[in-house]
């Protein structure tokens, strides 16, 4: 965890697969934090040693909002009802999500989730990684004034 965060409410939780963790996430959360995003990232937010599902856990607690990385193979992982499934399922309770489809697309989502493949949100194949980052942080920005 980086030292003092904590206890500091983050803009977005970045749900993404295992197998994403080192590529499109890392990209995708470096991004936003160049934007001024907080975003409550596994990579960088749990440290060695610390019960994962419990910090996971604190970190969906303490995010506004949930920016669900939707990959083949995130898909694969929430079918075979993985951290990533446990996730969304949290996310969904909440209504706080809004998927961003990368290399899939949404009809492949609705196959395995009707309910993320519902909300409206960003796909790579229109909109590019910086583009979205751009307006995840409008988005945020907006709702810190109201």
């Amino acid at each position: 965890m980086r030292a003092g965060q904590d206890s500091v409410i983050r803009d977005v939780f970045l749900c993404h697969a295992w197998d994403d963790r080192r590529g499109a996430a890392t990209e995708l959360n470096d991004l936003l934090e160049n934007k001024d995003v907080s975003v409550w990232f596994s990579e960088r937010d749990i440290i060695l040693g610390q019960p994962f599902m419990r910090e996971i856990d604190k970190g969906l607690a303490k995010s506004r909002t949930g920016l669900v990385l939707v990959t083949p193979a995130f898909l694969k992982r929430i079918e075979n009802g993985g951290v990533s499934d446990k996730e969304l399922s949290a996310l969904l309770a909440r209504d706080l999500l809004i998927p961003v489809v990368h290399g899939t697309t949404y009809e492949e989502l609705r196959a395995v989730s009707p309910l993320l493949g519902s909300r409206h949100g960003f796909d790579t194949s229109e909109d590019s990684f910086e583009v979205i980052a751009g307006k995840v942080a409008e988005m945020v920005s907006v709702e810190l004034l109201v």
